[in-house]
């Protein structure tokens, strides 16, 4: 009982009560015909682009698992709800190559309307219908022909979706619910098409603010959800331009491009790729350089990280960068009190990169649903972070629930001479025996990272957790201490307070559907205190 009131009572009263709604409201689709095709303001700029996932006529490739629509269809739970999203998503009309593939597109098109009847099965989720109905105008905008049966259906998919907003949910799936309204109410005219694209704007004028913070940061604290909102802002600019309305709307979303841009560029590693806070996988958001080169052709100058030390304090981020080694580290709340799906018990984490190799990693996100293993990815242990008793630092449950969760204490960001100071706590154990608080400090000057944890109940038993990159092998020269091989062939050294550290096997997620096999350094805290050390130029073993 605690936990689910932990996990309820931040939310809104609007998600309460829309929840109630959507369960209880269930309208019958609208057949009527189409509106017709508005003649637009100026010319469509061709979008951020993701790699091709159809494979063949009916083949899709999706979370690294590729199947064939003969074989399973249009819905089933032979495969994750995940996938199927994507199956409904037709995310490859606008791929990188979609020209070659027009001939498949239309004839899926016409299956998928022939074979989806309105307001059945997973494709017609408020979530893929809006993100189809965003794929399906961009196709169209690109000059592809738009016959009266696919015209039909994208506006029994946009009436069907203004009756059925996720406003019980609000984040991200709000905002595309509303995007989409936006697309279809720009491409497809009359009082209908306004209408929706009242809704769309509407509801974005109040999301926009509240989900983008002041630095730039998408508020669910994800790098991968970040750059799935930096799209979808360019992908607003985009169609509010052509359509020459909701210039408010047009004019707030050009102020945070910049800001965004050097978010997600402050957020990833040297190797252009994002770093793996709360749910996070490479290949689900177009590539950095995809949406760079995006907002270039809207006319935005690309913005990237470029200051050694960035302290994104509204979302609760550091980045330090010394040469050519790169600290990323979270001292951030888990997530919008309201919204903390797709958080992680990963308080206090950090990543860490030498030039284009990845050295200490979080343990990513391989797959959602309900089970064991997305709960263990969730996990505190999963990540560079401290478990004290075995517990998460946040109380992860179910798929995307959260109960009691860890609050950062005093953040810091410090230059000391050549290097920086990390200093942050968290209160994400008050429920243990004498509310112990665990605070973490980081030292890093460009030769040595050295990382100091303290937990405030020194009786409980503790550990610290460092998970090496898979192309990281390491090496144990003696008691605490020995050799990090990178895959170019440098080589580090590590160093631990004391001698109790072991070496685990474990695994690294990178992408939906992928595992693979790497080694973790454990470290138990001794007295309530640990410190792990890096050093990238010298030997750090005791002498003798």
């Amino acid at each position: 009982m605690q936990r689910f009131w932990e996990t309820v009572r931040h939310l809104k009263a609007e998600q309460i009560l829309y929840r109630a709604w959507f369960r209880l409201y269930h309208p019958a689709p609208d057949v009527r015909a189409a509106p017709h095709i508005r003649n637009l303001a100026a010319s469509w700029v061709k979008p951020a682009r993701r790699t091709a996932s159809l494979i063949g006529p009916t083949s899709f490739l999706f979370l690294n698992s590729a199947r064939d629509l003969a074989d399973i269809g249009w819905d089933g739970e032979e495969l994750p709800k995940l996938w199927r999203y994507n199956q409904h998503y037709f995310d490859d009309l606008n791929a990188i190559g979609a020209d070659a593939r027009r001939v498949w597109h239309c004839a899926l098109i016409e299956r998928w309307i022939a074979e989806n009847p309105p307001a059945s099965g997973t494709g017609w989720e408020p979530y893929p219908t809006s993100l189809r109905i965003v794929n399906w105008v961009k196709w169209a905008l690109a000059g592809n022909e738009t016959p009266v049966m696919f015209r039909q259906s994208l506006a029994i998919q946009a009436r069907w979706l203004s009756r059925r907003l996720e406003r019980h949910l609000l984040g991200n799936h709000l905002f595309a619910n509303a995007k989409a309204l936006i697309f279809a109410g720009t491409l497809l005219g009359g009082d209908e098409g306004d209408a929706w694209h009242s809704t769309g704007t509407r509801i974005l004028r109040r999301e926009l603010p509240r989900q983008i913070l002041s630095d730039g940061g998408h508020f669910e604290l994800s790098p991968m959800y970040h750059a799935l909102a930096l799209e979808d802002v360019l992908d607003l600019i985009n169609i509010l331009r052509i359509g020459n309305r909701s210039h408010a709307l047009l004019k707030a979303c050009e102020e945070r491009v910049t800001l965004m841009q050097a978010w997600l560029s402050t957020m990833s590693h040297p190797d252009g790729e994002i770093s793996f806070f709360n749910d996070a996988a490479i290949g689900v958001a177009p590539a950095s350089n995809e949406l760079s080169d995006y907002a270039e052709r809207l006319g935005f100058t690309t913005a990237t990280a470029t200051d050694p030390t960035v302290w994104l304090e509204c979302s609760g981020y550091a980045r330090v960068a010394v040469g050519d080694a790169v600290l990323l580290a979270d001292l951030a709340q888990v997530g919008p009190s309201y919204l903390p799906g797709h958080a992680h018990a990963d308080t206090l984490s950090f990543e860490f990169s030498l030039g284009l190799e990845r050295v200490l990693v979080n343990g990513g996100t391989s797959l959602y649903g309900l089970g064991d293993e997305r709960l263990r990815q969730r996990g505190t242990a999963a990540h560079n972070c401290v478990a004290v008793e075995g517990c998460n630092s946040s109380d992860v449950w179910s798929g995307f629930r959260v109960g009691q969760r860890a609050r950062p204490l005093s953040p810091q960001v410090l230059t000391r001479g050549e290097g920086v100071i990390l200093r942050a706590g968290h209160d994400g154990y008050r429920s243990l025996p004498g509310s112990p608080e665990h605070w973490r400090l980081w030292s890093f000057d460009g030769r040595s990272l050295i990382i100091e944890d303290t937990v405030t109940n020194p009786s409980l038993y503790a550990e610290a957790y460092f998970h090496l990159h898979p192309d990281v092998t390491v090496e144990t020269t003696g008691k605490g201490y020995g050799m990090l091989i990178l895959a170019s062939g440098r080589q580090l050294t590590w160093r631990t307070s004391n001698e109790d550290c072991r070496l685990e096997t474990g695994s690294w997620h990178p992408e939906f559907g992928v595992t693979r096999t790497a080694r973790s350094i454990i470290l138990p805290l001794r007295e309530g205190r640990s410190a792990f050390e890096i050093h990238l130029d010298y030997d750090c073993s005791p002498s003798t």
